[in-house]
């Protein structure tokens, strides 16, 4: 029997950033991502004693959502500035589903993941304000998806902000029946 052909890596990366772009549509990102932090609160509050609660097995909770927005936060923070700093540096992958999992974020204080996310969001967002355009283009080597420059990973997670804050409110229309 034939095996399926394995699927393209690099056509895999772009239809992502495609569609994480898609989201931020001609939205400034700084502004988007600005606004990120209060859409957070507002839906862990929504959620209430429900913020833990997964509407499927294998869906993640708003909890999970929020813990996954803040480790985004946290390697693009790192990617952010050794695209700056270093030339070229290679910006390693993770898989998300293992650090929801494994960082048990289903069992987080969602207080204590709000705050941190919000201090990193802040930082990040100072560093974009004080960055030039020559700075904006400097490239880092993603292992799976090759050249992105700090522009275009600023403006991957606005749209990545968008598509997570979607699920999570997926999640409390499911919760609600």
């Amino acid at each position: 029997m034939e095996r399926p052909p394995s699927p393209d890596p690099v056509s895999e990366a772009a239809a992502y950033q495609e569609h994480l772009l898609g989201l931020l549509g001609g939205d400034d990102p700084a502004v988007v991502q600005a606004a990120t932090p209060a859409a957070w609160r507002a839906l862990t509050a929504e959620a209430g004693a429900r913020v833990a609660e997964r509407p499927e097995p294998e869906e993640w909770s708003v909890l999970e959502c929020l813990g996954h927005a803040t480790d985004s936060e946290i390697v693009y923070a790192g990617r952010y500035r050794w695209s700056v700093a270093h030339d070229e540096p290679p910006l390693i992958g993770y898989d998300q589903d293992l650090w929801v999992e494994r960082l048990h974020h289903g069992q987080d204080d969602p207080a204590e993941l709000l705050a941190l996310f919000e201090a990193l969001r802040v930082a990040n967002l100072a560093m974009w304000s004080r960055s030039t355009q020559r700075e904006r283009a400097r490239v880092g080597m993603h292992a799976e998806r090759g050249p992105e420059s700090y522009d275009l990973s600023f403006r991957l997670i606005a749209g990545h902000d968008r598509f997570h804050l979607a699920q999570a409110r997926r999640t409390l229309d499911a919760l609600a029946g």
